[in-house]
This record gives C-alpha cells, sequence and structure tokens, in this order.
C-alpha cells in the first residue's frame, strides 16, 4: 500500500481505484477505529463508485489501519487529520476532489472544506446536532471518558457503558492498536467548525436510529448550501440500507 509523510513527519497509507479521468476524484475518509477498506470498501461503495466511471482514494487516517499509530494524544485530533488530508491532494496532484467522511470523517471533511477552495462536493454521514452544539462528534449519548476508558480497560468486561463497549468491541475485532485509539479518543475535536465557510454543495446523511447522529437537521441548516437524506439504521448497520450507495453516487456524479 502506498503512503506519504504528512507536514509533521506521520506515514499514512492510502489507496486509489478507478483511473484518472475529467471528473473530480472522490476522495472518501472513514470513522473512528475502522479503516478505509471496512468503512468504504466493505460496504460497495468504492465499486459503485470505480463502476461509475469515478477515480477514487481513501487514507487510513493516523493511528488507523495501515496508517502509523503513535501513542501521544498530542499527534490526534481531527484538524490534524484535515491537514493530513490537505497533504495527501498534494501528493496526487489533484485540483478539485468530491469529498466523502463518515463520523470522525464526517467532521475533518467539514473542518476541510471549511478552509479548502478543492471540494466541489461534499458528503457527510453519522453526525448531526453535535457538529453545532458541542464543536464536534457527538458524545452526549456516551459517558464522558467512557470511550477512553475502555480502550486501555484490561478486561472488557469491565466496560459498563454500552456506547463505549460498541467501540472496544469493533477494535477487538479489528485488531486495532487500542492505546493508539485511546490517544485519538482523548484528542477529539471540540472547538467547532466554521460551517458558514463550506463553498461546496453539501450532504448530510444519518441513519435514523443513530445516536451519534441525532438531529441532523440542525447540521444541514448551518451549511449554506446542504441537503439532507434519512437512511435506516444505526450507526454502524445504516451501511445495510440499500438506499444509501446509490444515493451517494449519485449525489456526487
Amino acid at each position: 500500500m502506498p503512503s506519504y509523510t504528512t507536514w509533521d513527519g506521520l506515514e499514512i497509507a492510502y489507496q486509489t481505484w478507478g483511473e484518472p479521468n475529467d471528473a473530480p476524484t472522490v476522495v472518501l475518509h472513514h470513522g473512528f477505529v475502522v479503516d478505509a477498506n471496512v468503512n468504504w470498501v466493505a460496504p460497495g461503495v468504492v465499486d459503485a463508485l470505480v463502476a461509475a466511471g469515478r477515480h477514487v482514494a481513501a487514507p487510513d487516517a493516523r493511528g488507523h489501519g495501515a496508517s502509523e499509530k503513535p501513542h501521544d494524544s498530542a499527534r490526534y485530533g481531527e484538524s490534524r487529520m484535515a491537514r493530513d488530508l490537505g497533504v495527501l491532494l498534494d501528493t496526487l496532484g489533484l485540483p478539485q476532489i468530491d469529498l466523502v467522511g463518515y463520523s470522525m470523517g464526517g467532521i475533518v471533511s467539514l473542518l476541510f472544506a471549511s478552509v479548502d477552495e478543492r471540494v466541489r462536493r461534499l458528503a457527510v454521514g453519522g453526525i448531526g446536532s453535535g457538529v453545532v452544539e458541542c464543536g464536534g462528534v457527538d458524545r452526549r449519548s456516551i459517558a464522558k471518558g467512557a470511550v477512553d476508558d475502555a480502550f486501555v480497560a484490561q478486561d472488557s468486561a469491565t466496560i459498563t457503558d454500552p456506547g463505549a463497549k460498541a467501540f472496544r468491541t469493533l477494535a477487538d475485532a479489528l485488531g486495532a492498536d487500542r492505546i493508539a485509539l485511546a490517544a485519538q479518543a482523548a484528542a477529539i475535536h471540540r472547538d467547532g467548525v466554521a460551517l458558514d465557510r463550506i463553498a461546496a454543495s453539501t450532504l448530510v446523511f444519518a441513519g435514523d436510529a443513530d445516536p451519534l447522529a441525532t438531529r441532523p437537521e440542525v447540521l444541514a441548516d448551518a451549511i449554506p448550501d446542504a441537503t439532507l437524506q434519512l437512511f435506516s439504521g444505526d450507526h454502524l448497520s445504516v451501511f445495510g440500507d440499500e438506499r444509501l450507495v446509490p444515493a451517494l453516487v449519485g449525489f456526487l456524479a
């Protein structure tokens, strides 16, 4: 898997699919704990985009997948990941992109689109009113510090918060670096996003039973040119709604 060196010296792995053409490359940024393969390849998003004639690129965020995984929380946070995206675009020589981000990747994508004019169209999912009301990923459904504690717990049976336990179970199933994930959990973005500066036409999408994406209309209303589409499912199962992938491909067409 190819990689590039970030602005602060980390190695970030990425993948590409399809062939570059006149349409902007679609860049996909995954969510917390998972990687590009789990978030975008497995649900069929990449295959559908390539079948539609799109060139696709997707990084594994710092601390995730095949990328470097420091254990210092000072190396994490969605704002740092947004800067990593800029280096990826420079590395691939992309003058314009369509950008899709989910959950943590949705925050990264919003931050990037608010400061970089290379984003033509933007789609963000798995996030909602928390972006406006909490300044980033909505942690109101999970007790403060519970996710951080879940990743460092020696015995997962001691984890009582169901949301935090779900993240730990997923991390264990993927063989993820739990200390790196705890470092990211401690560094999540809380400083807000300049949503009014996003010029890209935007799709906000969410599962109708997602506790981390409550009231997504609040987020859509805060972005100048945004529409909202709801699908069936929670934070993970929403990708099982057969309408989701065609909706993404159609919006980016």
